[in-house]
């Protein structure tokens, strides 16, 4: 599937920030940027390109920038080891960046870049030398809040704020970015990604860095899978062999299944899930047949961790679940959005942490997760809806369990 067309659309955004659910090619597309734009990949972009939309059709960026690239899934050590994970690798990423460009950087270069005690010097410091030899930089950001997520939903709110709110080494780093994107700052080009914007708030005081592209039409299907591109790979599977399911009849279960999201209320078409396609089809060539468990392990995984961040809920709201009770809260809200399938609301594209209990931020949260979709407008209203039966069963657990942590017995929903 060719998503290369929409770096066009990338080029007309400097600094852009970008939020989809797990499981969607945020990584792919991020490795495919650095593989566009990186100087050091030049003289193989016909061959990395060969047969795709922007190799036919390249821009005048190609191949260009020094590109620095984070990707924050790596962070696996909980606070405080978290912060000399994070400066020992943010290091070794810059080492590597300037060793593969030694012509721009001597070894006098690199050395006074690398003295830095912190990522945010050695930041700073690269960030000058590439403004004042006029070297243009890309700077790409994998999973931003991967660990900020993990330490809200495994130690709480409290060790959340410590992590974002205070003068921490995170908070530092996105002040050196912001610094970076500046006039004359240093940054040509910066490119964002999570899953949403809530880690983004604390750590800048709301997206101020660059522009949140998230909720806009021309990028809605820059991840995740149209029908047409999913109907190409079911017929070109079955003219290969690799799968005997009729296609009509495979993109009939994968429709309910994995269909259904859309992130831009204009947006032309709705999207499957990449992750839960390709789980499909593997399985098939696999097999020989469909498989009977259509939600794959990777999927049930990532919606385990959504569980935990949407109950990772403010003070006021784990008192109420202390006192075993669920009224007004995250329950009733889930129960409603369930039992309805949906629930109208006006998408937010950024909030704090603190704004969680209110209900449109609740909403565009779980919008941002992917566990609600644009439906169109009900008096003059933006509806949510579940965008497939993967997601609904999925959201029925969440309750359940949250029904369960609480100690209260949960009635019926499941009709």
């Amino acid at each position: 599937v060719d998503k290369t067309r929409f770096v066009r659309e990338l080029e007309k955004v400097r600094f852009a920030f970008f939020i989809r659910p797990r499981r969607f090619g945020k990584t792919l597309w991020l490795t495919m940027l650095d593989a566009y734009y990186n100087r050091n990949v030049a003289d193989r972009f016909d061959a990395v390109f060969a047969g795709t939309d922007i190799g036919a059709n390249p821009i005048a960026n190609r191949s260009r920038y020094l590109v620095l690239y984070f990707d924050f899934s790596a962070m696996k050590q909980a606070l405080p080891a978290l912060e000399a994970e994070f400066e020992g690798y943010c290091a070794i990423q810059m080492e590597g960046v300037l060793r593969r460009n030694h012509d721009l950087f001597d070894d006098a270069a690199q050395r006074d870049i690398l003295a830095g005690r912190s990522i945010g010097a050695k930041l700073a410091a690269l960030f000058q030398y590439v403004r004042d030899h006029d070297i243009p930089l890309y700077v790409l950001i994998d999973e931003y809040d991967n660990f900020a997520n993990t330490i809200l939903s495994e130690q709480g709110a409290e060790a959340y704020h410590a992590f974002t709110l205070g003068g921490g080494f995170y908070r530092d780093f996105f002040g050196t970015l912001k610094a970076g994107t500046a006039d004359a700052g240093g940054i040509e080009r910066l490119f964002v990604t999570g899953v949403s914007p809530v880690t983004m708030d604390g750590v800048t005081g709301g997206f101020n860095i660059g522009t949140n592209v998230s909720l806009r039409p021309e990028f809605n299907e820059m991840l995740g899978f149209t029908e047409g591109e999913v109907r190409a790979m079911l017929e070109t599977y079955r003219k290969a062999g690799a799968i005997r399911e009729e296609v009509d009849e495979a993109l009939a279960t994968m429709r309910e299944w994995y269909d259904g999201y859309r992130f831009a209320e204009t947006a032309g078409e709705d999207l499957y899930n990449t992750d839960m396609v390709l789980y499909y089809l593997k399985e098939s060539i696999a097999l020989g047949h469909p498989p009977e468990r259509l939600i794959g392990r990777n999927v049930r995984e990532h919606y385990g961790r959504l569980r935990e961040l949407i109950l990772s809920r403010p003070q006021a709201e784990k008192e109420r679940r202390q006192q075993g009770t669920v009224e007004n809260g995250y329950f009733d809200l889930l129960r409603q959005v369930i039992e309805e399938e949906g629930a109208c609301c006006d998408l937010r594209d950024g909030f704090p942490l603190r704004e969680l209990g209110k209900r449109e931020s609740f909403l565009s949260l779980l919008h941002c997760f992917g566990l609600l979709s644009i439906r169109g407008r009900i008096e003059g209203r933006l509806r949510l809806g579940i965008p497939n039966q993967t997601v609904k069963k999925l959201m029925y657990g969440i309750l359940r369990d949250a029904y369960d942590d609480a100690g209260v017995p949960s009635v019926d929903i499941s009709h």
